[in-house]
């Protein structure tokens, strides 16, 4: 395993599958509730191989307390460890929902946290366990979707809210969505006011460019005013791309360079907020 291996079926499981992750840096236990592969979102770097819009398929619960049981217990008792992860990377730092899709579009997600803290407290996992929500943030106005970040807030848990664009044009070219930013900002601030909240960007060049100055511009605007109004962001997760996109753009994508990258984290430093960087 190496962190340009995302592969949902590693582990030859449906729900669960482990990750070494650049972001967490160590291993992710993953949890993959779109084994349809929908999602209510495109994004044009999604990694994810037939993508298809939709919502999560109903969640076997059974299957995925099994699964995730059996994965835990060879992490901590078996040899995978040893045997599949490199050896600076051998620990365990989150449980995340990811996958194949957006999580949170699932009926059960309430329950699916539920059950996460349920099997988290019969093993012998790092005290600085964190669970993990990767999440584009358009469904977090569902009554049941709250209810599982408060029972996140009580796990250690902390939401990975998805920020490429804070303008209209941006976010219909890159997640091809028509979510307006006063939605955006109105979800953004009630996912910080019920579990911690992260904003994840990713940055990459399109048709080789970068970000313009224009969105560079709307984007620290659009941050300063959740600052302003009082938003308690834990901060900003900016990251390139490390694995090769499966939409029909991937071919008009690329690295953005060093420099630019540290530019721009540094402009958000700037406001005060803190940066982890992961080009």
């Amino acid at each position: 395993m190496n962190t340009a291996d995302h592969s949902r079926d590693i582990a030859g499981l449906t729900y669960v599958y482990p990750v070494v992750s650049r972001r967490a840096g160590g291993v992710s236990v993953g949890i993959n509730l779109n084994p349809n592969n929908a999602c209510n979102w495109r994004c044009i770097y999604c990694q994810v191989p037939d993508l298809k819009r939709g919502a999560a398929p109903p969640v076997d619960l059974e299957k995925l307390e099994r699964e995730l049981r059996g994965f835990l217990r060879e992490l901590t008792q078996g040899d995978f460890m040893l045997q599949q992860v490199p050896p600076e990377a051998r620990t365990i730092q989150d449980i995340a929902l990811s996958g194949n899709g957006e999580p949170t579009s699932t009926k059960e997600f309430e329950q699916v946290i539920e059950l996460i803290g349920r099997v988290k407290k019969d093993f012998p996992l790092p005290a600085h366990l964190k669970l993990v929500l990767i999440t584009n943030g358009s469904l977090i106005s569902r009554p049941h979707v709250q209810a599982g970040l408060r029972h996140m807030a009580r796990m250690n848990g902390e939401v990975w809210f998805k920020l490429d664009s804070a303008t209209g044009e941006g976010r219909l070219r890159i997640n091809n969505s028509r979510m307006s930013l006063k939605q955006v900002h109105a979800h953004i601030r009630l996912s910080a006011s019920l579990c911690s909240t992260w904003l994840q960007t990713c940055v990459f060049n399109l048709n080789g460019q970068p970000m313009s100055s224009e969105e560079i511009r709307a984007y620290l605007d659009f941050l300063k005013d959740l600052l302003q109004a009082g938003v308690p962001l834990k901060g900003v997760l900016v990251y390139g791309i490390a694995r090769a996109s499966q939409q029909p753009e991937a071919k008009l994508l690329s690295r953005v360079d060093r420099v630019w990258f540290d530019q721009f984290c540094g402009k958000i430093r700037k406001l005060g907020l803190e940066v982890k960087p992961n080009y």
